[in-house]
């Protein structure tokens, strides 16, 4: 999609502050961090949310970027949280599947 900051962000048409990256997948910094660790793992390829037909082994990529985040962060064994918003009214503001991966202290209830 050739307006979508996340697609810009994941192809290094945008640059960012990248934790991890591969064939399928890139992660970078949350620019409004809600934790010490907030990173965000997306798709190079563009699918608006998790129920947008995503292959199974994009998922498989995310699941794995997640982990070397949180390993490269020092989180996997403290602990992290991994948040995945879908629609509007569960306040996904950018529609680009993206997972939050939010650790690096204790976490609330209310955090997303």
């Amino acid at each position: 999609m050739s307006d979508c900051i996340f697609c810009k962000i994941a192809n290094h048409e945008i640059e960012s502050n990248y934790v991890y990256e591969d064939d399928l997948v890139t992660a970078f910094r949350d620019m409004n961090p809600q934790a010490p660790t907030h990173v965000l793992v997306v798709p190079k390829a563009h699918y608006a949310n998790i129920v947008d037909g995503v292959p199974a082994q994009t998922l498989a990529a995310m699941a794995h970027a997640v982990d070397e985040v949180a390993k490269k962060e020092g989180i996997r064994e403290s602990g992290f949280r991994v948040v995945a918003n879908t629609g509007d009214d569960a306040g996904q503001t950018v529609h680009h599947l993206h997972w939050h991966v939010i650790g690096g202290a204790r976490l609330t209830d209310g955090m997303a």
